[in-house]
């Protein structure tokens, strides 16, 4: 029996003797099946071919994969929470996390992250926080997979997961209040893009086929941070920061954005 593994978004498949027949996260109308056709890989692939790679990231440890897979997230890691996944896990990255105090919990932003959070989750011991309501779009099912309900989840040491729904209906960031020296950090995953312009941030419902969202979800988004501080927002990708201003950068996109779906078209900043 092999745990099959989406070669395009990194989804993990429970066990069985044969792969599926599709990937239902890449037949969702926000990823896609490659012009080739589904191609599954398995972990013993994945690891003859790649490794991960630990590095800082705005103040935090960061968890890669190298050479880059399929959708090249990064993990990254905030008072024992690794916050979204990546898809595999080797002994020398394991036994480094070990080094820093483990984990206590993961959680994740979206199904395109979940990738192998089983695996992290057991050579851990700990729980998987995912939003109930994107529960459809398990593919491995596990008992260290815990739903949470709601628009916020506390998990100690001033962290809270927010739902802002938007990309997937439990869609979810990760508000770390004592990040930045007191000022907060966002860590957002693709729910709120970091783009190439810092001085603004993206939204969309699928980023690889430039569908849009309305504007009604991303004023959500807008509305379900309000509450929250924070000056620094970090995205999905190595690199990937806005170092300053972040709440006010993520009020003024999505102003910008119900703007232009408005047929207000912005001219410069």
């Amino acid at each position: 029996m092999t745990i099959w593994i989406c070669f395009t978004c990194g989804a993990q498949f429970a066990e069985s003797e044969k792969p599926p027949a599709e990937c239902p996260i890449c037949t969702d109308a926000r990823q896609y099946v490659p012009e080739g056709g589904q191609r599954w890989t398995t972990l013993d692939e994945l690891r003859a071919e790649r490794r991960n790679e630990i590095r800082e990231e705005a103040g935090l440890a960061g968890v890669g994969v190298e050479p880059s897979f399929a959708i090249g997230q990064r993990a990254l890691l905030v008072d024992g929470v690794m916050w979204d996944c990546v898809h595999l896990m080797d002994d020398d990255a394991a036994d480094e996390l070990d080094r820093r105090g483990g984990l206590r919990a993961i959680a994740i932003s979206h199904p395109h992250y979940y990738t192998g959070m089983v695996d992290w989750a057991h050579r851990f011991g700990c729980p998987v926080y995912i939003h109930a309501a994107d529960e459809r779009w398990v593919t491995r099912p596990d008992p260290a997979i815990e739903l949470w309900e709601g628009e916020t989840k506390e998990l100690g040491e001033g962290l809270t997961l927010v739902r802002c729904g938007g990309h997937f209906a439990g869609g979810t960031v990760l508000h770390w209040a004592g990040g930045a020296e007191g000022r907060g950090v966002l860590l957002s995953g693709d729910i709120v893009q970091v783009i190439p312009d810092r001085s603004h941030v993206g939204f969309m419902y699928s980023y690889p086929n430039l569908i849009p969202l309305p504007a009604s979800s991303v004023e959500a988004i807008a509305g379900a941070l309000e509450p929250f501080q924070f000056d620094v927002l970090i995205g999905a990708w190595w690199g990937r920061v806005v170092p300053g201003d972040a709440k006010g950068i993520v009020a003024r996109s999505a102003e910008r954005y119900v703007r232009a779906l408005a047929g207000e078209l912005p001219e410069g900043a």
